[in-house]
């Protein structure tokens, strides 16, 4: 009787410290004078238990944000779960964190470990010097003379997804969100692997399967990602892994057959599994001077480079396809908007000689228009993320943001906010003429970041999303079906931007 009255007295000790433990992370905004929600943080989830009610983060934040603006904010906390979160609000603060002071916030706070989780120390993760120094390698694979350079691969993939839809159009209506998923697979299996994933034809291929895998969340990921956000170092020393243990087999193998075959056959190919080699081989890419890089820059190792395939594929085949979804939704539902945009392509592609080309495809002004506005009301990443190096004093305040807390920029919110974009639920892609951009603070649209480390891949995921759209609009017309939602609900458990149901859309051939 006596040790099990040790062991509760022990077990209560326990509990109390981690229930103070806890408590204490959620006063950590009041403690320090910044402005803090006024409902009462949940134990666990703190004010991110909206997620309990199948709330998307994205609505959570843009509840936050509405609050603090109406107390005159221009910064506020919360408790992301447990841990100490900041939601920026004022653009001006927005633009100083992303640009001006980028010394201070130019790492994510996302934890990586390429020791024990190899394909988690890829650009978007990497933090510091390591990320500058990759940052600088990988940059030239992403210009416009790259992306020409790819073109031919990608319009490959777009007549073989013409002739998908031409034969599966007479049915009453298309599940497009699954359709375009299995395009935007084969765009960027065949750009960053080399490879031909065929997924329009085998639905089931296993890169459709590991790439579906990527963004599968369960409790015990939840758990383990706070874990590693809370306690960085000790996570690295213990090895937390975060990446699903037949994803990584999977990629690893996949990428060491590539970069095999090709190193011994000799290969060359227009993409980036091919720019990548030279960068592996030699520490740049050949036309790379040694002023740029550096001399002796040491290459790649073997996981470095399928980290970095590995982040192109998954970044580039679901935030493509997701735009690519909520722009069908909404022409579908705007009837005027599609054949306006259907017309303006027509006249491109005919007064180039009937020829569909990269500088073509990239200078449709209209189709810049819509696919900004659906990028407005639908941001495929919700918020941006930062944390300062040092402590940092916000300008013209005395609140001092912790080193090492994470900032959140709220996209969706900005993207919402009626002051910014009148009437933002309606879909109305004139707000992106050049008259009306004038008129908007530049901070208030962000659906790729901003600064110094805006998305690499920007001109690649549009060039894809706009072939796509092009040859579906060319040659199909979309209209709503009885199964086509009124209102996009948002998956709570995908951290990209994307809907709960498919995408059921009636096609029609244009004769």
């Amino acid at each position: 009787m006596e040790l099990i009255g040790y062991v509760l007295t022990a077990l209560l000790f326990v509990v109390s410290i981690a229930y103070l433990y806890v408590r204490s992370r959620h006063n950590f905004w009041r403690d320090r004078g910044i402005a803090y929600p006024r409902e009462q943080p949940h134990l666990l989830y703190g004010h991110m238990k909206g997620a309990l009610d199948a709330r998307h983060e994205c609505l959570i934040n843009q509840d936050l944000y509405n609050d603090y603006k109406q107390r005159g904010e221009a910064i506020g906390g919360k408790s992301f779960f447990i841990i100490p979160s900041l939601i920026v609000i004022e653009p001006e603060l927005v633009k100083t964190i992303l640009v001006k002071d980028f010394n201070v916030f130019h790492d994510r706070g996302v934890y990586n470990d390429a020791k024990a989780d190899p394909l988690s120390a890829h650009l978007f993760a990497l933090e510091g010097q390591p990320w500058r120094l990759l940052r600088q390698k990988l940059t030239p694979t992403f210009t416009s003379g790259r992306m020409k350079q790819m073109f031919g691969t990608i319009q490959e993939v777009a007549e073989e997804f013409r002739k998908y839809m031409e034969e599966n159009c007479d049915q009453e209506e298309i599940e497009m969100k699954d359709v375009l998923a299995r395009f935007t697979t084969d765009v960027i299996g065949t750009c960053a692997f080399g490879i031909e994933c065929n997924t329009l034809k085998n639905p089931d291929s296993d890169f459709r399967k590991y790439g579906n895998k990527v963004f599968e969340q369960d409790l015990l990921l939840m758990v383990k990602f706070i874990f590693a956000s809370l306690f960085k170092g000790i996570s690295r020393r213990i090895g937390v892994k975060l990446t699903d243990e037949g994803v990584e087999r999977f990629f690893l193998q996949v990428v060491q057959q590539t970069v095999q075959y090709r190193e011994k056959n000799n290969v060359q190919r227009n993409d980036f599994m091919n720019l990548l080699l030279q960068i592996k081989n030699q520490g740049k890419l050949a036309e790379q001077d040694e002023v740029q890089l550096g001399k002796g820059e040491a290459g790649l190792t073997m996981n470095e480079l399928t980290a970095q395939a590995f982040v192109f594929f998954i970044a580039g085949f679901e935030t493509s396809s997701t735009t690519m979804n909520f722009c069908l939704y909404e022409l579908a539902k705007n009837p005027d908007i599609q054949e306006r945009l259907r017309e303006e392509i027509n006249r491109a592609i005919e007064e180039n000689g009937d020829k569909v080309t990269y500088d073509v495809v990239m200078n449709i002004q209209y189709l810049d228009n819509v696919i900004n506005e659906t990028l407005r009301k639908y941001p495929p990443v919700e918020s941006l993320t930062r944390v300062p190096v040092r402590d940092y004093t916000i300008p013209g305040t005395k609140h001092v943001i912790p080193k090492e807390t994470l900032v959140q920029i709220p996209v969706y919110a900005l993207h919402h906010d009626e002051d910014h974009y009148p009437e933002p639920e309606q879909f109305n892609p004139d707000r992106f003429l050049p008259e009306e951009i004038q008129r908007r603070h530049p901070y208030v649209f962000l659906p790729f970041g901003e600064g110094p480390r805006i998305c690499i891949g920007l001109r690649f995921g549009l060039m894809q999303a706009k072939l796509g759209l092009i040859t579906l609009l060319r040659n199909f017309r979309f209209a709503p079906t009885s199964r086509t939602p009124a209102n996009i609900e948002f998956d709570p458990k995908s951290f990209i931007l994307s809907p709960v149901t498919g995408n059921f859309l009636k096609v029609d051939k244009i004769v």
